[in-house]
């Protein structure tokens, strides 16, 4: 018989295993009680493996691959719109249920905040908007809202001045070129312009090389990191310290800091621009500069990348659809002329009221929304509408600290909601059901939380299709497949860039 006095590290090492087992079964019969008294019923499990390693280890590989919304599909495919899942830091309850989804970020939104995001995206985004909950979010909601009820805020003019730099880019002998980085040049130049006062490729750093371009450099290498942390969760920590990613968050810093110290510089100087500067503005109602900071850099993320991503992929379903590049080419072109003989001016009233336009954008969100995955974590127990019981439609059980991925990629796909056809480019299902979508379709989010920016991003995506439509008339493909290889840091990007020519044939 083994003595205890003589072997107390294996002691305790057992008691700490036994007082670990005693733990989970009391805490899973308190969760059996909850559930009970809010009349949750049985949800689907997907396989975790022993303490959801495996399934961690899959979610990992996945986040390094860019291939987190294949994996979630694969995944609601095989168990349903709605289940739980093991893995060693969290339990998580996927769902693509519009009731779900509703609940979590409108009836029950209380009960839900962003979690271990928050930390996650800390080492980029401070406290800005997006990276916040409670009194932290309420106080940047508050700060930021006015700023978009402004006029100024879809500046057409401003524009029209990057527009022109990127239409000058395109070959024009029609040959085959990537659209995708250009657009992203674009969405960067006009972002920063628009938040900063100045535009980053006007601006050089002490090398000589664009700010532009290293900006955008290591803009996109955080974000890239970010994914990363967000499928570790509470072990994000195994992803900290990486120099790599240190050294990108500080430069996006140092360049953001440079432009708040001068828009508080022309705060305490007087100095008024002559056109409207979002940063500018914001220093009238705050003077912190953290607080500018954090915000603004929220703030590009969608005005960046959000915006590029749509762009890239309304172009890429365009050159596989030539009767839908031209019907929406004869409305821009009876509406506003082409670029040789305009005959109308371009204003927002005239864009809102451009329906098929409208209809080419809103299916490009919905077959790839840019932001195709979004997460809350329970902030006590709670339950949800929908899940439970054999057939799913049952209330189901959260448990409190339970991660809550919704794929809205996956949602707007699902031909129970759709129609068989839910995963071709068809911009008419608009047409024939226009009114009738609320939380099936949700691209820029919903709820208290609902994206500031979605006039912005839509105005700037419709300006954008219009001048490209008025330059040229003929849009067609590399020949390549016509399903889309999506990738997912944060925000979606193709793969393989989208691989286009754009040409002037007729007279």
């Amino acid at each position: 018989m083994i003595d205890a006095t003589e072997h107390p590290i294996l002691t305790g090492l057992v008691l700490l295993v036994l007082f670990l087992i005693i733990r989970n079964l009391y805490l899973s019969f308190q969760s059996h009680q909850r559930a009970k008294a809010l009349g949750c019923l049985p949800a689907v499990h997907g396989p975790s493996g022993p303490f959801g390693i495996s399934f961690f280890l899959q979610v990992a590989k996945a986040a390094r691959e860019g291939t987190r919304i294949q994996l979630h599909d694969s995944l609601f495919k095989k168990y349903g719109p709605t289940f739980n899942q093991k893995t060693p830091s969290n339990d998580v309850l996927f769902t693509i249920d519009p009731e779900n989804i509703k609940a979590i970020l409108t009836s029950q939104f209380n009960d839900f905040g962003l979690g271990h995001r928050a930390k996650t995206f800390w080492p980029l985004l401070g406290d800005g908007i997006f990276n916040a909950d409670g009194q932290l979010w309420s106080h940047a909601r508050t700060l930021l809202r006015p700023q978009f009820t402004k006029d100024q805020v879809a500046d057409l003019q401003l524009m029209d001045e990057h527009i022109s730099d990127f239409l000058a880019k395109i070959p024009k002998d029609g040959s085959l070129f990537d659209i995708q980085p250009l657009f992203f040049s674009f969405t960067n130049d006009s972002s920063t312009h628009f938040l900063f006062g100045e535009s980053l490729a006007r601006s050089k750093n002490a090398t000589g090389r664009s700010d532009a371009a290293e900006f955008g450099r290591a803009f996109d290498k955080s974000l890239e990191w970010i994914s990363r942390r967000i499928s570790a969760q509470k072990l994000s920590f195994l992803v900290d310290g990486n120099k790599e990613y240190t050294s990108a968050c500080r430069y996006v810093h140092d360049i953001a800091d440079h432009y708040v110290r001068m828009a508080l510089e022309s705060r305490k100087e007087a100095k008024i621009s002559d056109r409207y500067v979002f940063l500018q503005a914001l220093a009238n109602d705050t003077q912190d500069p953290k607080v500018l900071r954090d915000n603004i850099l929220n703030l590009l993320i969608a005005g960046r990348d959000t915006t590029a991503s749509l762009l890239s992929s309304v172009l890429f379903y365009l050159s596989h659809a030539p009767a839908v590049w031209e019907r929406l080419r004869r409305e821009i072109i009876d509406e506003y002329g082409d670029a040789a003989n305009p005959t109308g001016e371009i204003t927002h009233a005239k864009i809102k009221n451009m329906r098929y336009l409208r209809y080419v954008l809103n299916e490009a969100l919905r077959l790839l929304p840019p932001v195709p995955i979004n997460s809350r974590m329970s902030f006590r127990d709670t339950s949800l509408p929908r899940g439970g019981g054999p057939d799913g439609k049952g209330p189901i059980f959260v448990k409190k600290n339970t991660v809550i991925p919704f794929s809205l990629y996956s949602m707007h796909r699902r031909t129970d909601i759709w129609g068989s056809d839910a995963e071709q480019f068809r911009p008419e299902r608009w047409e024939e059901n226009a009114s009738s979508r609320t939380w099936e379709y949700i691209p820029f989010n919903g709820g208290p939380r609902i994206c500031l920016g979605q006039q912005y991003a839509l105005i700037e995506a419709s300006y954008t299709l219009i001048r490209l439509a008025q330059n040229f008339d003929t849009l067609e493909n590399d020949g390549g497949s016509p399903v889309p290889d999506a990738k997912v840091d944060l925000t979606l990007t193709h793969r393989n860039g989208v691989h286009v020519r754009l040409y002037k044939s007729k007279a």
